[in-house]
């Protein structure tokens, strides 16, 4: 069930509280952060690092508040809050905020980049810069982008080949990028936001879906669909981002020590997510997890391609996807 407007507020006021562990506050501005994970994960743990690195950079001018385990709610609701003021500062998959931004699904093309140095490169340049402009007139300002890893099918039994998830119901992320993909391939595409996807699994409302090997254990996912087949289609892009109104009420300085901050951390989020790749599978395989290569690799290319063709128009063109592919 979405997230309540009262159970953003009780969770607002609980922020502090989650964050203390027994430590008192700096006196500095109070940032409230949400973050999906729980504290052993990357996406807690890089604002930890922000606030470690702020701490030298910028000392007593901010006070990260960061609530863990999407008690703020997921991607979606934090978002809004985001836009709203009621939260200032959270990650989330470019996927996430399709709504506002749909150029951002350029990244969410499937099988576009050949690995995530590709997909650094991609976005240390042009498209990068216009991508940023693009969030900022929605109302979040991002001062770095990061990977997730690579997403790939999670089932209850090895759907190895392409035509093997014709007439399965697969959880998939808000966005229109992803329904086509799964339609495209046979499948009844059902949106569901992410913290709802165990129980959705468990009792059968939907049969499979997609995700990262961090996140399907992060998200206990292992124990309800014990298949992990490694089709790799999408790489996950994600963003730090702040709440406009937030980020334009700072002084320069401050916006400065904030993005060097972020700087940093998002480096150091990339390294965390590729160690708690392979600790998360190794937890997954000691606890029933399976692992599947997919099968007729050239087929599940050939489904996603019809996607690069039906969402040419909105993002800027088959020549400049293609130059992208291409790109070195």
């Amino acid at each position: 069930m979405p997230i309540t407007r009262r159970q953003l507020t009780a969770g607002l006021v609980a922020a502090p509280a989650i964050l203390g562990s027994g430590r008192g506050f700096a006196a500095g501005r109070p940032v409230t952060v949400a973050s999906l994970l729980g504290e052993d994960k990357p996406e807690t743990k890089i604002w930890r690092r922000v606030n470690e690195i702020l701490a030298r950079t910028a000392p007593g001018r901010f006070d990260l508040r960061i609530v863990p385990n999407a008690a703020l709610g997921g991607e979606k609701e934090v978002a809004e809050g985001l836009r709203l003021g009621s939260i200032h500062a959270a990650l989330s998959t470019v996927s996430a905020l399709s709504g506002w931004v749909p150029e951002g699904q350029i990244l969410d093309l499937p099988f576009l980049f050949r690995d995530r140095d590709h997909l650094a490169r991609v976005l240390s340049g042009p498209l990068g810069a216009e991508l940023k402009a693009r969030y900022e007139a929605q109302g979040f300002v991002v001062p770095g982008f990061i990977n997730y890893g690579a997403r790939h099918l999670l089932a209850k039994e090895p759907l190895t080949a392409p035509a093997s998830v014709r007439g399965k119901r697969i959880r998939v992320i808000q966005s229109p990028l992803h329904t086509e993909l799964w339609s495209g391939l046979g499948a009844y595409p059902t949106p569901i936001p992410i913290p709802e996807t165990y129980n959705a699994l468990k009792t059968g409302v939907v049969d499979c879906m997609d995700l990262t090997k961090s996140a399907y254990v992060g998200f206990r996912l292992h124990e309800v669909v014990p298949w992990l087949i490694e089709t790799g289609h999408i790489w996950a892009s994600g963003v730090v981002m702040f709440g406009a109104g937030f980020w334009k009420g700072l002084a320069h300085q401050d916006r400065e020590a904030l993005a060097a901050a972020v700087s940093e951390g998002a480096a150091y989020f990339d390294e965390l997510m590729q160690a708690d790749e392979t600790a998360s599978m190794a937890k997954a395989a000691a606890e029933g997890g399976k692992v599947a290569a997919a099968e007729d690799r050239p087929g599940w290319q050939a489904g996603a391609r019809k996607v690069w063709t039906n969402f040419a128009p909105q993002l800027g063109g088959i020549e400049k996807i293609e130059a992208i592919a291409k790109s070195t």
